[in-house]
């Protein structure tokens, strides 16, 4: 009878013991499965989106974001400079945008979705380098004597584009800036990577 009740207890050590071990087992080929379903750095750097709380931008202020190993600019545009956007359009080589990179939904010289919210590729279409944002009034001499009401200059090779990215006359670069696919998720949210239609 004693053999009985040693037998039962070493059953159940045993029985609790294996579960045990496999309950750790599982947990340990879970949590990297698990892992594996989200983006890998290479995965992000191929193109994954990103999201970038906005709620806290300031009018008239710029923040970078990385998308692709590239940086985006997100801009809050002022309502001045809203204004300002259609009196350029002599000193531009593309005011209306005919010929640039941008999605089909992005339409008219804000060149956004939001036109208080500006989102482009902040790498120059000349050489690849990254414009400065010069948002102050004349802190650039434009190359048609015209007043600088704001932007991005390139230190490079001198190119210039006004605040929706679109290039001026008489500088290097040929085209405006990029337009990335990007979308809203929330009044706080947007995603880059990811298209309005889509969203």
């Amino acid at each position: 009878m004693s053999n009985d009740g040693v037998n039962a207890t070493r059953r159940r050590f045993l029985t609790a013991a294996t579960s045990v071990v496999g309950a750790a087992g599982a947990v340990g080929i879970a949590v990297p499965f698990v892992g594996s379903w989200n983006p890998s750095a290479k995965a992000k750097a191929a193109g994954a989106p990103v999201k970038f709380d906005f709620s806290k931008l300031e009018p008239g202020e710029m923040k970078v974001v990385e998308w692709r190993g590239k940086p985006v600019y997100v801009v809050r545009r002022t309502a001045e400079v809203l204004a300002d956007l259609p009196t350029l359009d002599g000193s531009l080589k593309d005011p209306s945008s005919a010929a640039a990179d941008q999605p089909d939904y992005i339409q008219g010289i804000e060149r956004s979705i939001n036109p208080e919210y500006m989102v482009l590729v902040g790498l120059c279409t000349h050489l690849g380098c990254a414009p400065m944002y010069r948002p102050e009034v004349d802190s650039v001499p434009t190359s048609d004597g015209s007043e600088w009401v704001g932007g991005f200059f390139c230190p490079c090779h001198g190119s210039m584009f006004d605040l929706s990215g679109r290039v001026y006359q008489g500088v290097p670069a040929s085209a405006n800036l990029i337009v990335p696919p990007y979308s809203f998720e929330s009044d706080s949210v947007m995603v880059i990577g990811v298209d309005q239609e889509t969203a």
